[in-house]
């Protein structure tokens, strides 16, 4: 302890959902450090109807505790009812304090950590009734509505620090000792320490699957949490050898830990735990990642895999936006999980690496053979689906007008204008999506993602930033796109006019000229360059200019920061990237555009990283009751010789290869 000031710890939570039996296990583990004292709120209720008195006369007292002092207060005879001898508490080291209105508000300013503890109705009414005899039982009903009163006018489980499972078959402080990383830095120095989070184990070898898609489809059948990232363009040239590898991974086990962030802040859950950061995500990601673990391997193993929104970008400035779907809720910014489950296949050595636990190996070593000797999967039609447009030819143009005319006010120099394809249907197999969309159309950073009812089917062609162990950075911005041609001589004209065209060039040099910015924040001074300026590389529906920027971190601790520094990516946004956001809400609608426009990826043990941008992307969301919303996110970079109606041509012609993919067509509108 830095100071002689207690350090405070509030446990609150309804009657009988284990906070008293929670203070004695919880005193016995911090024991061990310092002196632990526990008050109980009981102690100071005035009655059965004393709830509120009592949480006034804690109020009062908390001052003097936090400063070290002896506090005193005459307590309840609960035989006479009326007041009785006078009561005196001296604070510890650690102060717990145990019950009802224990995280109260007025008490907030207090505490250094709130522990709310949940658990249902009928099983707290049990424990207590238990606890206290037939005494408790006519009064159950008063002190609920009490209870209930309190929870509706201060929400103490909304602002807890953390969230225990009270009816869970580990004990709370089991619990807490699950999420001791995660935990704020003085309450992880108070506990028994925890060996570090490792990755899981290098189990097996085997030789490479013959269909990625269909071995990742027989290990994440029922899983609510998996991911795909792979490569699937290993036909066409690739002088960064981007098509090397391919990773499954999977959360096995339910309980396995999430990463999120929404607008009231970031919160890590283990189970039926949570831990509440309070912290912007990235700030968060600082202290969380990366761990620099030993993995045995220089081949990528995630320790977190999912998704960064682009609403993210308030992080950076941008304005505090939200994504509200079709039911009500509210998709979270940014979703990760902890894989238990990693398979890396290395597609030049030709063979899979199996990390798991040792439990799970013989049956994930019976799926991998047995599909060694199945051959590729067999795609299922998708059912018929019609695309609605956000905007029409004519409105879209008028907008590109109106970006030119922010660039002629000096707003901008450059902005990625955006729409969005959205449908609806019943029944939809996101996952079959992806597969006709990998095999239609190839990609050097196609991933299909589960995040319970989202699901994510991407053949992206833009890396949006990685970074290896040693700390190089790597952006590979895309400005610029043609489609193909109908044969070779119209291919190959069509392919040079984008390599020499002067707009798409200004187009590429600018977001080029943005990230060598965004990277040098956290780089070391000098070691920006740039590799490859305004390559033409070609896929099956589109030709694409790219160019590749490296970097190198002046200290890989700083990772996550210049994570921040570059998002959200710089090629979907324009340059100055602030002002263009803010010109892009506007004409846009202020419409959120979701994962969209951020990226999708892996956090690595031992500091690397590997995202994509999220382009040529349907977005699937599971509506509540049945059904799917489907999203299409489409755009381009404007500039001031952009020609509007050849802009909207492009819009049309990055949507070709998810909708063709689908049997789907582009929902023309005059």
């Amino acid at each position: 302890m830095e100071t002689d000031r207690p350090y405070i710890i509030a446990l609150d939570g309804r009657s009988g959902a284990g906070k008293t039996r929670f203070a004695a296990a919880l005193a016995t583990l911090l024991g061990a450090e310092e002196t632990v004292s526990v008050l109980h709120l009981e102690d100071l209720y005035p009655g059965w109807d004393g709830l509120g008195q009592a949480r006034d006369l804690y109020s009062k007292l908390l001052p003097d505790l936090a400063a070290g002092h002896e506090v005193s207060w005459h307590s309840w005879d609960w035989e006479t009812n009326q007041f009785g001898a006078l009561t005196s508490f001296t604070p510890g080291r650690v102060v717990i304090v145990e019950g009802v209105g224990a995280a109260g508000a007025a008490a907030r300013e207090h505490l250094d950590v709130s522990i709310w503890l949940e658990a249902p109705a009928v099983l707290r009414r049990e424990r207590a009734l238990a606890r206290d005899g037939e005494t408790y039982r006519p009064y159950w009903a008063r002190w609920a509505d009490q209870e209930a009163a309190y929870l509706q006018a201060e929400a103490p489980q909304t602002y807890a620090t953390i969230i225990l499972d009270g009816a869970a078959e580990q004990t709370p402080a089991h619990q807490l000792r699950t999420v001791h990383h995660f935990l704020p830095e003085k309450l992880q120095q108070l506990l028994p320490r925890e060996e570090a989070v490792q990755a899981p184990e290098l189990q097996q070898t085997f030789k490479a699957p013959q269909d990625v898609a269909a071995l990742f489809e027989s290990l994440a059948q029922g899983l609510p949490k998996a991911a795909l990232l792979e490569s699937t363009s290993h036909k066409l040239t690739d002088p960064l050898d981007r098509n090397r590898y391919s990773v499954l991974a999977l959360a096995l086990d339910p309980a396995a830990a999430t990463l999120t962030n929404d607008a009231s802040g970031t919160t890590v859950s283990v189970g039926g735990s949570t831990v509440r950061l309070n912290e912007q995500f990235f700030t968060a990601l600082h202290h969380l990642w990366p761990q620099h673990a030993d993995v045995g391997g220089d081949y990528p193993m995630p320790q977190w895999v999912g998704y960064l929104g682009y609403e993210l970008n308030r992080e950076v400035g941008a304005k505090d936006r939200s994504v509200q779907l079709s039911d009500a809720t509210i998709r979270p910014d940014a979703q990760f999980f902890c894989p238990d489950t990693v398979l890396v296949v290395d597609h030049r050595l030709n063979r899979l690496m199996l990390h798991c636990p040792t439990l799970r190996v013989p049956e994930l070593r019976e799926l991998i053979n047995a599909l060694d000797t199945a051959g590729s999967r067999h795609c299922v039609p998708l059912p018929p689906l019609s695309f609605e447009c956000a905007d029409s030819a004519s409105g879209y143009q008028q907008k590109v007008r109106a970006v030119q005319q922010q660039i002629f006010e000096g707003n901008t120099y450059e902005a990625c204008l955006t729409t969005v394809l959205t449908a609806q249907t019943p029944e939809f197999s996101p996952f079959e999506a992806y597969c006709a969309m990998r095999e239609s159309s190839p990609a050097p950073f196609a991933h299909y993602l589960r995040m319970d009812t989202l699901e994510v089917a991407s053949i992206s062609p833009e890396r949006f930033l990685s970074l290896d162990s040693s700390g190089h950075l790597r952006a590979e911005p895309i400005k610029g796109t043609r489609p193909r041609g109908r044969d070779e001589d119209e291919d190959f004209a069509l392919a040079h006019d984008l390599a020499t065209h002067p707009k798409d060039r200004a187009e590429n040099i600018m977001i080029v000229d943005l990230l060598r910015n965004d990277l040098s924040h956290y780089a070391i001074p000098g070691s920006v360059e740039v590799k490859r300026l305004c390559a033409v590389e070609t896929y099956s529906t589109v030709h694409q200019m790219v160019s590749t920027i490296d970097a190198t971190l002046r200290d890989r601790r700083d990772a996550a920061l210049a994570l921040r520094e570059a998002f959200p990516p710089g090629s979907m946004t324009g340059a100055p990237k602030l002002s263009s956001m803010e010109i892009l809400d506007n004409l846009e609608g202020q419409r959120p555009r979701g994962l969209y426009s951020g990226s999708v990826g892996y956090l690595g043990y031992n500091g690397s990283a590997d995202f994509s941008v999220v382009i040529r992307t349907l977005v699937c969301d599971r509506i509540a009751g049945g059904g799917w919303d489907l999203s299409l996110g489409l755009g381009g970079a404007i500039t001031a010789d952009s020609q509007p109606h050849e802009e909207w041509e492009e819009v049309i012609t990055k949507s070709v290869g998810v909708l063709r993919a689908l049997g789907a067509h582009f929902p023309l509108r005059p």
